[in-house]
C-alpha cells in the first residue's frame, strides 16, 4: 500500500521534512516513490515553511494512497501557506 508521509532530514535538533509518497513497508527515511514537497517547522525570516504539490497529493489519494495524520493537516493548511508566500 502507498502512504503519503513525512521523511525526516536536517541536522540534530534542526528538523526538516520531505513529504513523500512511499510504500508503507519501507523505513521512514528510506526509499520513496515520489517527493511531493517539503515542510520546514523551524523556518525563519524569508524561508518558506511549507511547499507542497497539492495536485500530486490529490492524484495519489485518488489512486488509493493513505495520508498520514500530520500530512493531512499540512494539506489542509497548504492553500493558505501558498497564498501567504
Amino acid at each position: 500500500m502507498v502512504k503519503i508521509r513525512l521523511a525526516r532530514g536536517g541536522a540534530k535538533k534542526r528538523p526538516f521534512y520531505h513529504v513523500v509518497a512511499t510504500e508503507s513497508r519501507s523505513s521512514r527515511d528510506g526509499r520513496f516513490i515520489e517527493r511531493l514537497g517539503y515542510y520546514n517547522p523551524s523556518a525563519k525570516g524569508g524561508e518558506q515553511k511549507l511547499v507542497l504539490d497539492v495536485a500530486r497529493v490529490e492524484h495519489w489519494t485518488k489512486n488509493g494512497a493513505q495520508v498520514s495524520e500530520r500530512v493531512a493537516f499540512l494539506v489542509k493548511t497548504a492553500p493558505t501557506a501558498v497564498a501567504a508566500a
